[in-house]
């Protein structure tokens, strides 16, 4: 189901851990697990969190081993076919990408911006609520960055507050409501009618695109 994606991208890296180090007790059939990490392969993961769960996955391994590896033993004969985009370690035991990534070049223009439209709404506590607005940030911004220019902007409707997590920022309250984990509300984000897949610090809005925060429970 879902081409692979099981969970949200975040859960992917355990995921891949858990199948992998289960496979033997699957019946009648066994798991497949190409689509999955094909899932995995077209991120651009930048999350500490996210990378040190995805990158056990991505040598045949899981958390599970890590009280067997030899640290001072040579590495084993045998190994998985390299991911996608990666090369052989070396013998340090390193790995290395494919293509480098450039350093960016400094320019005097000013950065291109994008427009994001963007929405709050609350039909789940006290008094029901619905603010749009539409911001102009720089292009590749974050979607704290357009929460931050909407708050800037217009701070009587679109203030909130994060909270720092390991996973990033995580967005506990916006116009004053926040979430509760005793009632199990939330602010969950959108993009039209899909549910983000990344957190406010790492989801890089589109030229155009309709995000809207949605006052949610679970």
């Amino acid at each position: 189901k879902n081409h692979g994606m099981i969970g949200n991208i975040y859960s992917m890296g355990l995921v891949l851990q858990a199948l992998d180090a289960t496979r033997k007790f699957y019946a009648p059939r066994t798991w497949d697990c190409h689509p999955a990490f094909s899932v995995v392969y077209k991120h651009d993961y930048t999350l500490p969190m996210a990378i040190s769960q995805v990158l056990p996955a991505m040598v045949g391994k899981s958390y599970l081993d890590a009280a067997k590896v030899d640290c001072a033993g040579k590495s084993p004969a045998h190994r998985r076919p390299c991911p996608q985009g990666w090369i052989q370690p070396s013998s340090q035991g390193r790995w290395s990408q494919l293509r480098s990534r450039s350093p960016p070049r400094r320019s005097s223009r000013p950065a291109e911006s994008i427009v994001v439209h963007y929405v709050v709404t609350n039909d789940l506590k006290g008094e029901p609520f619905s603010f749009a607005i539409t911001v102009h940030v720089p292009a590749g911004s974050t979607l704290l960055r357009v929460l931050q220019q909407a708050e800037k902007e217009k701070p009587e409707k679109f203030s909130f507050k994060t909270e720092e997590t390991s996973w990033g920022p995580m967005v506990i309250s916006i116009h004053g409501l926040a979430g509760n984990t005793n009632d199990r509300t939330y602010w969950q984000f959108f993009s039209g009618k899909e549910p983000l897949q990344e957190g406010v610090g790492t989801y890089k809005p589109r030229n155009g695109e309709h995000i809207e925060a949605i006052f949610s429970t679970y």
